[in-house]
């Protein structure tokens, strides 16, 4: 089988001498790709701007099919229509992960009609595989974005993307949806958990880790693959909260708060950038050429191509009203700078884009311009090569040193966020209720985007996976009995749970939110279900020691309950390794060290960014979120002192270095996290009150100090200033370091 590719692939090269070897330098990547547009008729052309999902080349699913492709619609896709892009798993919309061996039949078969065309050009096919290959069975699944941002390790992210690109290309799947680099900041949305919480800095740092380790210094490499920016830009912060709902960014916010996560990925060599499915200013992402192309292109000077999300060409029309048609909707689409249309499921966009080059509505350089973004990207994929020796899947997937990986980033997710009288770490011989609807389920711990788009079917869930409750039955050596349900909406026999809580020393009460992503988690209020509150005011009411573990997308109001319970523990969404992470933290295997990536609200519209600008704590308009962005307890103490500056003023431009000592104070060995932030006194654009500029995460032993030093550049102490022009201006500036605060100036 892997032979017959390999023909099929080397008779491509010789009849279009198009190959191209890793080491090739960009100039003569481009020549290759004139070399092969030139070649190519308007209709070819327009193929490779169109992507169509799995289902439109299917067998019906009922069919149970070995190998799902359908030969004669895929004939149909690819020689008829040239289609240039396939994305998705079988069967939209309820997508299921596929075995590797199902995926590399999918695959093979896919580019054995590509390599019959004429100029036999590779097809793309693009995957959501966001925290893991999520669609591929068996396949190691780390915490999501947001539970990754929480544990403040870089390198456990870049290990993430290492893990995820090779279990990818096991399967025969190299492009890859990921990461989300808009930052969170509306907790309301449903799609916060995608992205690496609300600061721009951490994200920035977590994001690019993730792509060097996907995508290494070559991403045609045997064990690499390609990412994708999505979505650009601005989608993580509608106003209202919701789904693909308007969000209001001024020039200003958007350059110094959503552009540089996306600038950031683009320097790190991310070549594929998926647009934005909402609106900003009243101006939809896939119609915005100020965003596509004024700011990505002449601007951040992205290279690469851009995708748009599903359907959102149509939806110009459809949805947007900004289009009289759908022919016209492409155009605005193509014209503003979008290279390649999810259609997903017809080739309307080929046949209307087709019609629009030939009346001359839409100018043939346009699409030789976006066709060799994406030629250009095939090429350095190394799609046009013959295929190296498929990674052995027993060497490459769920590998047990991915797994500790994986358990490893969970453990280093979870955030102790109240510990009264130090109630934890649990006794093992101790007898424990546990009870809520988050208890004995994998999915919630998962998230969408989870063998389903939804991730929410548990029959699916690998069974050697433990739950929070099956984690803590392994873990302990007492008695543990289990109040609950086998779904997250089955009802709770509380009056039950309050007679066991009689029997047992502590109760461990597991609350949150069912899997969900885009708008199917829209949610008007941040509030738990009343289900869920009348079960924590009654497990409260029985006196006995309450540790709440909170698991889900979102930071949902627990105040009531957090304010009354003996200890807290953050859960969101820590992936497979989750449950037995989170009992090695109630039983004190493992001492907690992760950190909020978001601040944590205290009530439902208090909706406040831990970066607050003064005005916001003026007055009655008091910064009070239930936990603050950073927040993390741990069971030993840690202490900072010493902050030093080497300089007390420095000139515009210049670096300034730093240094603070670190000290464990406590009993145990743990990990702390230092943040470093930095508040510029005053300027001619308000400053906000704090912002994180750098974090370094150490271990300490009982009683062992370490001296850290950071550097902040010119570029931490700027902001864009009056013009929307990045600046530095002279005057004072105060940095912060636990409690700690030190002062500079920069002189013109």
């Amino acid at each position: 089988m892997q032979k017959k590719s390999f023909v099929l692939i080397f008779t491509l090269f010789a009849i279009t001498g198009c190959s191209v070897n890793h080491q090739e330098t960009s100039t003569e990547v481009e020549n290759k790709v004139k070399q092969l547009l030139a070649s190519m008729s308007l209709e070819e052309k327009v193929g490779q701007m169109t992507q169509i999902d799995f289902i439109a080349v299917a067998v019906p699913e009922e069919q149970h099919a070995e190998n799902p492709v359908d030969l004669a619609k895929l004939e149909d896709a690819i020689l008829k229509h040239h289609v240039g892009s396939i994305l998705n798993t079988p069967y939209t919309p309820n997508n299921k992960a596929q075995s590797v061996e199902t995926w590399q039949k999918i695959l093979e078969t896919v580019q054995a009609v590509a390599a019959k065309t004429r100029l036999k050009i590779p097809v793309i096919y693009g995957i959501d595989a966001i925290h893991g290959a999520t669609y591929t069975k068996n396949s190691v699944l780390f915490p999501q974005a947001i539970s990754m941002a929480a544990t403040f390790n870089p390198d456990l992210s870049f290990k993430e993307g290492e893990i995820t690109a090779r279990e990818l290309r096991v399967s025969g799947l190299q492009w890859n949806f990921s990461p989300v680099m808009d930052i969170g900041r509306q907790p309301l949305w449903p799609r916060l958990w995608e992205t690496y919480g609300e600061d721009v800095h951490l994200a920035t740092i977590l994001g690019t880790s993730f792509i060097k380790g996907h995508q290494g210094d070559d991403f045609s490499a045997q064990n690499k693959a390609l990412t994708c920016l999505k979505h650009y830009v601005g989608y993580g912060f509608p106003i209202n909260g919701k789904d693909r709902t308007p969000a209001w960014i001024g020039e200003r916010m958007l350059r110094e708060y959503f552009l540089p996560t996306f600038e950031a990925g683009i320097k790190a060599g991310s070549p594929t950038i998926m647009v934005n499915s909402a609106e900003v200013d009243g101006i939809p992402g896939h119609a915005n050429y100020h965003y596509l192309t004024t700011i990505l292109r002449d601007e951040l000077g992205f290279t690469g191509f851009t995708v748009s999300d599903w359907a959102d060409i149509q939806r110009l029309y459809t949805r947007d009203k900004l289009a009289a048609s759908e022919k016209e909707a492409v155009k605005i689409a193509v014209m503003a700078g979008i290279d390649m249309s999810m259609v997903p499921f017809d080739f309307s966009f080929y046949n209307l884009l087709i019609e629009l080059v030939k009346s001359g509505e839409v100018p043939l350089s346009r699409i030789d311009e976006a066709v060799s973004r994406i030629l250009g990207v095939k090429f350095k994929a190394g799609l046009f090569e013959p295929n190296a020796p498929v990674l052995p899947e027993e060497k490459s997937v769920q590998r047990a040193e991915d797994v500790e990986v994986n358990r490893q980033a969970a453990r280093e997710s979870i955030i102790l966020a109240k510990n009264t009288n130090n109630t934890l770490p649990l006794k093992k011989e101790s007898s424990v209720l546990v009870t809520g609807p988050t208890a004995n389920l994998l999915s919630v711990m998962n998230g969408g985007w989870t063998i389903t788009w939804q991730g929410d079917d548990e029959s699916l869930y690998p069974q050697d996976k433990l739950t929070v409750l099956e984690a803590i039955q392994k873990k302990s050596t007492g008695n543990v009995t289990f109040v609950g349900g086998n779904s997250f909406n089955d009802p709770i026999d509380i009056q039950k749970a309050v007679e066991e809580a009689k029997n047992h020393d502590t109760i461990v009460l597991c609350l949150g939110e069912k899997p969900y992503t885009e708008t199917v988690g829209n949610i008007g209020s941040l509030e738990l279900d009343q289900a869920q509150i009348n079960l924590a005011k009654a497990m409260i009411a029985t006196g006995k020691p309450v540790i709440l573990v909170t698991l889900g997308g979102r930071p949902r109001i627990i105040t009531a309950i957090a304010e009354q319970v003996s200890g807290v523990v953050l859960g969101f969404l820590p992936g497979m390794e989750g449950g037995s992470a989170i009992a090695d933290i109630l039983y004190g295997d493992y001492n907690p060290d992760g950190k909020l990536p978001v601040t944590y609200p205290r009530e439902t519209n208090g909706i406040t960014p831990y970066d607050y600008k003064p005005i916001e704590s003026f007055e009655q308009n008091t910064y009070n979120p239930l936990y603050p962005f950073g927040h993390g307890l741990s069971y030993t103490t840690f202490q900072t002192s010493g902050l030093h500056l080497e300089k007390d003023k420095i000139n515009n431009g210049e670096s300034i270095n730093i240094t603070v000592t670190v000290k464990n104070t406590g009993s145990l060995t743990g990990k702390e996290t230092v943040l470093l932030y930095v508040n510029d006194v005053a300027a001619s654009v308000t400053r906000p009150n704090k912002q994180l500029k750098a974090f370094k995460k150490i271990e300490l032993n009982p009683g062992q100090t370490e001296n850290l030093s950071f550097t902040l550049t010119p570029h931490d102490l700027s902001f864009i200033g009056v013009d929307l022009k990045r600046i530095v201006e002279p005057g004072d500036f105060k940095v912060m370091v636990g409690n700690e605060t030190a002062n500079f100036s920069v002189t013109k």
